[in-house]
């Protein structure tokens, strides 16, 4: 499996024959130009997850690309888009690639302000790590996954709760996203802490870097 974090919460999932792209939102442009995707996944609404402006060129340039969609996401989208839902319990297969939905619900920002749906998407394949992107919730950590994405800062989330994420979902590695509120000094500091507090591995794919794991 390659994993390349294309920018905030973006990340492109790469095994031997499917290539998938999580939560392409407006923090980030590097997937603007991405071809040959096999499917398109959203957790939730928020634009730093869903950019509507960039999506139609997107589903343009990959034409046979299934979009999974948290449900309140297939409402807001076109019909002609054939965005499918996914709630928690539900699965969908792309390619070689069985994909989970998880959770429901975003964390909680302000008790004022409206809350909304969110999934958190796990990837398996035969004979390739589990990969998990929670969306924007500490919520759900499935303990069979074995590369973690983490949100490492956000309007929801506080340090202690980042670190006891990692820690209950006893994984083996973890990559920091959702970090494009941050200045280079202050997203060293989170991803130092939460390396320093945790038994994960940690995989920072930083610049829009690409590992294989």
């Amino acid at each position: 499996m390659e994993i390349t974090h294309l920018g905030h919460a973006a990340v492109l999932i790469q095994t031997t024959g499917t290539r998938i792209l999580i939560d392409p939102g407006a923090f980030s442009e590097t997937w603007h130009a991405l071809t040959d995707l096999d499917a398109i996944l959203v957790t939730h609404q928020h634009p730093d997850h869903l950019d509507q402006a960039h999506l139609p060129p997107l589903l343009m340039a990959n034409r046979g690309a299934r979009l999974l969609v948290e449900p309140s996401v297939a409402d807001l989208l076109p019909a002609d888009y054939r965005a499918v839902a996914m709630a928690h319990g539900t699965r969908s297969s792309v390619g070689d690639v069985e994909i989970s939905a998880v959770g429901g619900r975003h964390a909680v920002i302000h008790p004022d302000i409206t809350g909304i749906g969110n999934i958190g998407l796990v990837l398996r394949s035969e004979g390739e790590p589990t990969f998990f992107h929670p969306g924007d919730s500490y919520d759900t950590a499935p303990d069979d996954v074995d590369v973690l994405a983490v949100p490492i800062n956000a309007p929801w989330a506080k340090l202690y709760e980042t670190v006891e994420f990692v820690r209950s979902a006893e994984t083996v590695r973890w990559v920091p996203i959702h970090d494009a509120l941050l200045s280079a000094r202050g997203r060293a500091l989170y991803v130092n802490r939460v390396a320093d507090l945790t038994p994960a591995e940690l995989l920072d794919l930083e610049g829009n870097a690409t590992a294989s794991v």
